[in-house]
Protein backbone atom coordinates (compact mmCIF):
# COMPACT_ATOMS: atom_id res chain seq x y z
CA UNK A 1 0.00 0.00 0.00
CA UNK A 2 1.19 3.48 -0.99
CA UNK A 3 -0.23 6.99 0.04
CA UNK A 4 -0.54 9.04 -3.48
CA UNK A 5 -2.53 12.63 -4.11
CA UNK A 6 -4.14 12.97 -7.59
CA UNK A 7 -3.96 16.99 -7.92
CA UNK A 8 -7.15 17.67 -9.95
CA UNK A 9 -10.12 16.01 -9.84
CA UNK A 10 -11.34 16.14 -13.50
CA UNK A 11 -12.66 13.18 -14.98
CA UNK A 12 -9.14 11.43 -16.35
CA UNK A 13 -7.38 12.27 -12.41
CA UNK A 14 -11.02 10.55 -10.91
CA UNK A 15 -10.76 7.80 -12.84
CA UNK A 16 -6.76 7.48 -12.20
CA UNK A 17 -7.53 7.48 -8.87
CA UNK A 18 -9.83 4.68 -8.85
CA UNK A 19 -7.37 2.41 -10.90
CA UNK A 20 -4.58 3.33 -7.77
CA UNK A 21 -7.75 2.64 -5.15
CA UNK A 22 -8.49 -0.22 -6.84
CA UNK A 23 -4.40 -1.56 -6.54
CA UNK A 24 -4.37 -1.34 -2.90
CA UNK A 25 -3.26 2.48 -2.14
CA UNK A 26 -4.53 5.15 -0.29
CA UNK A 27 -5.38 7.99 -2.56
CA UNK A 28 -6.06 11.88 -1.60
CA UNK A 29 -8.06 13.58 -4.61
CA UNK A 30 -6.96 17.28 -4.09
CA UNK A 31 -9.50 19.84 -6.24
CA UNK A 32 -9.82 23.53 -5.55
CA UNK A 33 -13.52 23.31 -6.13
CA UNK A 34 -15.71 22.58 -2.62
CA UNK A 35 -18.77 20.91 -4.31
CA UNK A 36 -16.25 18.08 -5.77
CA UNK A 37 -14.23 17.85 -2.70
CA UNK A 38 -17.90 17.56 -0.55
CA UNK A 39 -19.02 14.78 -3.45
CA UNK A 40 -16.22 12.75 -3.12
CA UNK A 41 -16.22 12.63 0.38
CA UNK A 42 -19.71 12.48 1.64
CA UNK A 43 -21.57 10.82 -1.50
CA UNK A 44 -17.97 8.63 -2.92
CA UNK A 45 -18.84 10.35 -6.39
CA UNK A 46 -17.86 13.41 -8.90
CA UNK A 47 -20.85 13.88 -10.34
CA UNK A 48 -19.38 17.31 -11.91
CA UNK A 49 -16.20 15.12 -13.71
CA UNK A 50 -17.01 11.36 -13.95
CA UNK A 51 -20.42 10.81 -13.42
CA UNK A 52 -20.41 7.76 -15.55
CA UNK A 53 -18.76 6.22 -11.78
CA UNK A 54 -21.65 5.28 -8.90
CA UNK A 55 -19.46 4.68 -5.98
CA UNK A 56 -15.58 5.55 -6.01
CA UNK A 57 -13.64 2.85 -3.94
CA UNK A 58 -13.49 3.90 -0.04
CA UNK A 59 -9.62 4.16 -0.29
CA UNK A 60 -10.65 7.51 -2.10
CA UNK A 61 -11.22 11.08 -0.15
CA UNK A 62 -10.51 14.70 -0.94
CA UNK A 63 -9.53 17.50 0.27
CA UNK A 64 -9.05 21.39 -1.02
CA UNK A 65 -5.96 22.34 1.09
CA UNK A 66 -2.60 21.85 -0.44
CA UNK A 67 -0.95 21.08 2.43
CA UNK A 68 -2.99 18.24 3.41
CA UNK A 69 -3.37 16.92 0.50
CA UNK A 70 0.12 16.04 -0.30
CA UNK A 71 1.64 15.82 3.69
CA UNK A 72 1.89 12.21 3.82
CA UNK A 73 2.60 11.40 -0.54
CA UNK A 74 4.82 8.93 -1.36
CA UNK A 75 3.97 9.58 -5.04
CA UNK A 76 2.04 12.93 -6.27
CA UNK A 77 0.29 12.33 -9.63
CA UNK A 78 -0.55 16.08 -11.43
CA UNK A 79 -3.69 15.90 -13.48
CA UNK A 80 -4.44 19.78 -13.98
CA UNK A 81 -4.91 20.69 -17.23
CA UNK A 82 -1.48 21.16 -19.49
CA UNK A 83 -2.12 25.67 -19.92
CA UNK A 84 -2.47 26.08 -16.38
CA UNK A 85 -0.34 23.43 -14.94
CA UNK A 86 2.85 25.85 -14.34
CA UNK A 87 1.10 27.99 -12.00
CA UNK A 88 -1.05 25.71 -9.92
CA UNK A 89 2.11 23.31 -9.08
CA UNK A 90 3.82 26.61 -8.20
CA UNK A 91 1.53 26.77 -5.33
CA UNK A 92 2.81 23.04 -3.96
CA UNK A 93 6.40 23.73 -4.55
CA UNK A 94 8.43 23.07 -0.87
CA UNK A 95 4.85 21.23 0.08
CA UNK A 96 5.57 17.74 -1.27
CA UNK A 97 8.11 15.87 0.69
CA UNK A 98 11.54 15.84 -0.34
CA UNK A 99 11.50 12.11 -1.25
CA UNK A 100 7.81 11.83 -2.95
CA UNK A 101 8.09 10.73 -6.86
CA UNK A 102 5.39 13.54 -8.98
CA UNK A 103 3.91 11.63 -12.19
CA UNK A 104 2.16 13.66 -14.72
CA UNK A 105 -0.67 12.29 -16.25
CA UNK A 106 -0.96 15.73 -18.50
CA UNK A 107 -0.74 15.51 -22.28
CA UNK A 108 0.46 18.56 -24.23
CA UNK A 109 2.87 20.92 -24.81
CA UNK A 110 2.96 24.68 -22.81
CA UNK A 111 2.01 27.29 -25.29
CA UNK A 112 3.97 30.01 -24.19
CA UNK A 113 7.31 28.61 -23.82
CA UNK A 114 6.74 25.25 -25.92
CA UNK A 115 7.97 23.05 -23.61
CA UNK A 116 7.15 19.64 -22.16
CA UNK A 117 4.89 18.75 -19.42
CA UNK A 118 8.42 17.13 -17.83
CA UNK A 119 9.89 20.84 -18.51
CA UNK A 120 6.99 22.50 -16.97
CA UNK A 121 6.57 19.91 -13.34
CA UNK A 122 10.26 19.65 -12.73
CA UNK A 123 10.55 23.64 -13.27
CA UNK A 124 7.99 24.36 -11.45
CA UNK A 125 8.27 22.45 -8.34
CA UNK A 126 11.91 22.74 -8.47
CA UNK A 127 12.11 18.47 -8.95
CA UNK A 128 14.92 16.88 -10.20
CA UNK A 129 14.11 14.57 -13.13
CA UNK A 130 15.19 11.54 -10.99
CA UNK A 131 11.93 11.79 -9.15
CA UNK A 132 9.93 12.33 -12.30
CA UNK A 133 8.07 10.30 -14.13
CA UNK A 134 4.97 10.80 -17.29
CA UNK A 135 2.39 8.39 -17.83
CA UNK A 136 0.50 7.87 -21.18
CA UNK A 137 -1.29 5.47 -22.95
CA UNK A 138 -4.54 4.92 -25.00
CA UNK A 139 -6.62 5.49 -21.85
CA UNK A 140 -9.77 7.05 -22.47
CA UNK A 141 -11.25 8.16 -19.00
CA UNK A 142 -15.01 6.72 -19.44
CA UNK A 143 -13.67 3.30 -20.30
CA UNK A 144 -10.78 3.31 -17.42
CA UNK A 145 -13.60 4.12 -15.45
CA UNK A 146 -15.77 0.98 -16.16
CA UNK A 147 -12.26 -1.09 -15.11
CA UNK A 148 -12.42 -2.18 -18.96
CA UNK A 149 -9.12 -3.81 -19.39
CA UNK A 150 -6.45 -0.92 -20.04
CA UNK A 151 -2.87 -0.24 -19.99
CA UNK A 152 -0.59 2.74 -20.61
CA UNK A 153 3.54 3.27 -19.86
CA UNK A 154 5.18 4.90 -16.57
CA UNK A 155 8.65 6.52 -18.18
CA UNK A 156 11.07 7.88 -16.20
CA UNK A 157 14.77 8.29 -15.92
CA UNK A 158 15.03 6.38 -13.04
CA UNK A 159 14.20 2.65 -13.69
CA UNK A 160 13.36 2.47 -10.12
CA UNK A 161 11.03 5.12 -10.18
CA UNK A 162 9.11 3.80 -12.94
CA UNK A 163 8.99 0.28 -11.73
CA UNK A 164 7.47 1.68 -8.47
CA UNK A 165 4.99 4.01 -10.27
CA UNK A 166 4.34 1.01 -12.53
CA UNK A 167 3.86 -1.41 -9.07
CA UNK A 168 1.26 1.16 -7.59
CA UNK A 169 -0.84 1.56 -10.95
CA UNK A 170 -1.29 -2.06 -11.96
CA UNK A 171 -4.07 -4.07 -10.93
CA UNK A 172 -6.43 -6.49 -12.46
CA UNK A 173 -7.96 -4.23 -15.37
CA UNK A 174 -4.77 -1.93 -15.76
CA UNK A 175 -1.18 -2.68 -16.80
CA UNK A 176 1.61 -0.20 -16.52
CA UNK A 177 4.76 -1.31 -18.72
CA UNK A 178 7.89 0.93 -18.00
CA UNK A 179 10.18 3.09 -20.00
CA UNK A 180 13.03 4.99 -19.68
CA UNK A 181 12.05 7.35 -22.91
CA UNK A 182 10.88 10.32 -20.77
CA UNK A 183 10.58 12.47 -24.00
CA UNK A 184 9.42 9.93 -26.20
CA UNK A 185 6.23 9.18 -23.92
CA UNK A 186 5.52 12.91 -23.36
CA UNK A 187 5.98 13.69 -27.20
CA UNK A 188 3.75 11.25 -28.06
CA UNK A 189 0.76 12.30 -25.31
CA UNK A 190 1.51 15.56 -27.15
CA UNK A 191 1.44 15.31 -30.94
CA UNK A 192 -0.84 12.85 -31.07
CA UNK A 193 -3.73 15.33 -30.51
CA UNK A 194 -3.04 17.32 -33.64
CA UNK A 195 -3.68 14.43 -35.41
CA UNK A 196 -6.46 13.24 -33.78
CA UNK A 197 -8.33 16.84 -34.63
CA UNK A 198 -7.63 16.41 -38.09
CA UNK A 199 -9.06 13.06 -38.30
CA UNK A 200 -11.73 14.04 -36.42
CA UNK A 201 -12.38 16.92 -38.46
CA UNK A 202 -12.30 14.62 -42.25
CA UNK A 203 -14.81 12.93 -40.51
CA UNK A 204 -17.09 15.70 -39.01
CA UNK A 205 -16.70 16.41 -42.85
CA UNK A 206 -18.26 13.19 -44.05
CA UNK A 207 -14.78 11.34 -45.43
CA UNK A 208 -14.33 7.50 -44.10
CA UNK A 209 -11.82 5.46 -43.62
CA UNK A 210 -8.94 5.68 -46.42
CA UNK A 211 -8.96 9.72 -45.24
CA UNK A 212 -8.78 8.81 -41.20
CA UNK A 213 -6.09 6.45 -41.59
CA UNK A 214 -4.11 8.62 -44.41
CA UNK A 215 -3.93 11.45 -42.15
CA UNK A 216 -3.16 9.02 -38.71
CA UNK A 217 0.13 7.38 -41.06
CA UNK A 218 0.97 11.15 -41.91
CA UNK A 219 0.18 11.77 -38.37
CA UNK A 220 2.12 9.03 -36.73
CA UNK A 221 5.57 9.95 -39.52
CA UNK A 222 5.61 13.37 -38.11
CA UNK A 223 5.21 12.96 -34.40
CA UNK A 224 8.11 10.07 -35.14
CA UNK A 225 10.66 12.58 -36.92
CA UNK A 226 10.02 15.33 -34.47
CA UNK A 227 9.94 13.79 -31.44
CA UNK A 228 13.22 11.72 -32.98
CA UNK A 229 14.94 14.90 -33.65
CA UNK A 230 13.92 16.17 -29.96
CA UNK A 231 15.97 12.76 -28.69
CA UNK A 232 13.09 10.73 -28.26
CA UNK A 233 13.72 6.84 -29.30
CA UNK A 234 11.92 5.84 -32.30
CA UNK A 235 10.49 2.48 -30.77
CA UNK A 236 8.46 4.62 -28.14
CA UNK A 237 6.29 6.14 -31.22
CA UNK A 238 5.44 2.49 -32.05
CA UNK A 239 4.56 0.99 -28.86
CA UNK A 240 1.80 1.62 -25.92
CA UNK A 241 2.38 5.57 -25.50
CA UNK A 242 2.74 6.14 -29.39
CA UNK A 243 0.26 3.68 -31.64
CA UNK A 244 -1.55 2.56 -29.41
CA UNK A 245 -2.74 6.28 -27.90
CA UNK A 246 -2.80 7.64 -31.69
CA UNK A 247 -5.69 4.71 -32.51
CA UNK A 248 -7.44 5.55 -29.13
CA UNK A 249 -7.57 9.23 -29.52
CA UNK A 250 -8.51 9.11 -33.53
CA UNK A 251 -10.97 6.44 -33.25
CA UNK A 252 -13.72 7.26 -30.99
CA UNK A 253 -16.33 10.18 -30.14
CA UNK A 254 -15.24 9.74 -26.45
CA UNK A 255 -11.80 12.05 -27.86
CA UNK A 256 -12.36 15.37 -26.65
CA UNK A 257 -9.75 16.62 -29.71
CA UNK A 258 -11.16 14.21 -32.11
CA UNK A 259 -15.23 15.71 -31.15
CA UNK A 260 -13.45 19.32 -30.98
CA UNK A 261 -12.25 18.00 -34.67
CA UNK A 262 -15.51 16.73 -36.01
CA UNK A 263 -17.32 19.93 -35.16
CA UNK A 264 -14.87 21.81 -37.24
CA UNK A 265 -15.64 19.07 -40.08
CA UNK A 266 -19.27 20.00 -39.81
CA UNK A 267 -18.64 23.37 -40.45
CA UNK A 268 -18.40 25.01 -36.55
CA UNK A 269 -15.56 28.18 -36.42
CA UNK A 270 -13.36 27.52 -33.32
CA UNK A 271 -15.64 29.29 -31.28
CA UNK A 272 -18.47 27.84 -31.42
CA UNK A 273 -16.42 24.03 -31.61
CA UNK A 274 -15.01 25.16 -28.18
CA UNK A 275 -18.33 25.96 -26.63
CA UNK A 276 -19.95 22.57 -28.04
CA UNK A 277 -16.97 21.29 -26.12
CA UNK A 278 -17.46 23.19 -22.83
CA UNK A 279 -13.65 23.99 -23.41
CA UNK A 280 -10.75 23.66 -25.91
CA UNK A 281 -9.42 20.83 -26.18
CA UNK A 282 -6.00 20.40 -25.39
CA UNK A 283 -4.57 19.77 -29.36
CA UNK A 284 -5.91 22.99 -29.74
CA UNK A 285 -3.21 25.19 -28.12
CA UNK A 286 -0.25 22.14 -29.13
CA UNK A 287 -0.59 23.01 -33.05
CA UNK A 288 1.46 26.03 -32.95
CA UNK A 289 3.60 24.52 -30.17
CA UNK A 290 4.47 21.49 -32.81
CA UNK A 291 4.02 23.68 -35.55
CA UNK A 292 6.83 26.13 -33.65
CA UNK A 293 9.36 23.15 -32.54
CA UNK A 294 9.62 22.02 -36.20
CA UNK A 295 10.82 25.24 -36.85
CA UNK A 296 13.43 25.16 -34.25
CA UNK A 297 14.50 21.37 -34.92
CA UNK A 298 14.10 22.28 -38.89
CA UNK A 299 11.76 19.57 -38.94
CA UNK A 300 8.60 19.84 -41.76
CA UNK A 301 5.15 19.33 -39.71
CA UNK A 302 3.10 19.87 -42.50
CA UNK A 303 -0.10 18.13 -40.76
CA UNK A 304 0.40 20.57 -37.75
CA UNK A 305 1.02 23.45 -40.29
CA UNK A 306 -2.38 22.76 -41.96
CA UNK A 307 -4.21 22.27 -39.02
CA UNK A 308 -2.75 25.38 -38.22
CA UNK A 309 -4.44 27.46 -41.16
CA UNK A 310 -7.63 25.59 -39.90
CA UNK A 311 -7.21 27.10 -36.38
CA UNK A 312 -6.18 30.42 -37.02
CA UNK A 313 -7.38 31.50 -40.71
CA UNK A 314 -10.89 28.74 -40.48
CA UNK A 315 -9.85 27.01 -44.42
CA UNK A 316 -11.79 24.14 -44.93
CA UNK A 317 -11.51 20.44 -44.17
CA UNK A 318 -10.70 19.87 -48.39
CA UNK A 319 -8.14 22.55 -48.18
CA UNK A 320 -6.04 21.51 -45.01
CA UNK A 321 -6.12 17.47 -46.93
CA UNK A 322 -4.67 19.52 -50.39
CA UNK A 323 -2.16 20.91 -47.85
CA UNK A 324 -1.38 17.74 -46.74
CA UNK A 325 -1.07 16.39 -49.98
CA UNK A 326 1.55 18.76 -51.02
CA UNK A 327 4.07 17.10 -48.61
CA UNK A 328 6.45 15.63 -50.37
CA UNK A 329 6.14 12.49 -52.69
CA UNK A 330 7.97 9.57 -50.52
CA UNK A 331 6.07 7.45 -48.18
CA UNK A 332 9.30 6.91 -45.60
Amino acid sequence: MTNITVLGAGAWGTAFGQVLADAGNDVTMWAIEPAIVADINENRRNSARLPIVDELPERMHATGDRAEAVRDAEIVVVAIAAQFARVALEEFRGLIPSDAVVVSLMKGIERSTDKRMDEVVTEALELPLERFAAVSGPNLSKEVAQRQPAAAVAASVSREVAEKVAAAATNAYFKMFVSSDVVGVEMCGSLKNVTALAVGMARGAGYGENTAAMIQTRGLRELTVLGSALGAQKETFFGMAGVGDLITTCGSPLSRNYTFGANLGKGMSVEEATAASNGVAEGVPTVSAVVALGEKYGVATPLASAMQHVLEDGISCAQMLSELFADGDVDE
